[in-house]
């Protein structure tokens, strides 16, 4: 493994922190739900970066990475004033996908506060399409994985949005 590889996968990745900002307080005093994906889309560009995915790589390659998918759970309120601080990891890839899992805590709460699932697209920004990770970048998603599949799995992946109900549903009988 080279020297560039050695260090990426090491445990969780805090790569993201910042402050919640009066204005992304909502009229139920806590922040909206729309700066709970800001903020993960912060933690998402610093773990593309880590990746070698970020802004220099698509100014270098004309490659980026778009978010086909997203799924959030918020799990406790944050307030104006709180630091955020989200944890990354990668869950899976394939050759022209990446799925990043975050969990965001705050300053005076125990637990995560909310979670973020993303489906990464790598796209030809020429042709607007989907495209091959390439094979240096990919290396890199192997090595984060590899770690990252050692910890103990996140327990709030790969849920869905769904209606549950706790007893049998009841059918008429004619």
């Amino acid at each position: 493994m080279t020297t560039e590889l050695a260090g990426i996968g090491a445990g969780l990745w805090t790569l993201h922190s910042e402050t919640v900002r009066p204005e992304w307080v909502d009229y139920n005093g806590h922040m909206n739900v729309a700066y709970y994906v800001l903020v993960f889309d912060h933690g998402t560009d610093a773990a593309l970066d880590r990746l070698g995915l970020g802004e220099v790589y698509r100014e270098a390659t004309s490659g980026s990475v778009f978010v086909g998918e997203a799924h959030i759970t918020y799990e406790q309120e944050v307030h104006a004033g709180q630091r955020l601080t989200v944890s990354s990891r990668v869950l899976g890839y394939d050759s022209r996908r990446l799925i990043l899992y975050h969990e965001m805590f705050a300053e005076g709460l125990d637990g995560v506060v909310a979670t973020n699932e993303v489906l990464c697209l790598h796209v030809d920004l020429r042709s607007r399409r989907t495209s091959p990770i390439p094979p240096e970048v990919r290396e890199r998603i192997e090595a984060a994985h590899a770690a990252h599949t050692a910890l103990p799995p996140p327990s709030r992946a790969g849920r869905a949005v769904r209606l549950s109900s706790r007893r049998p549903v009841q059918t008429a009988q004619c």
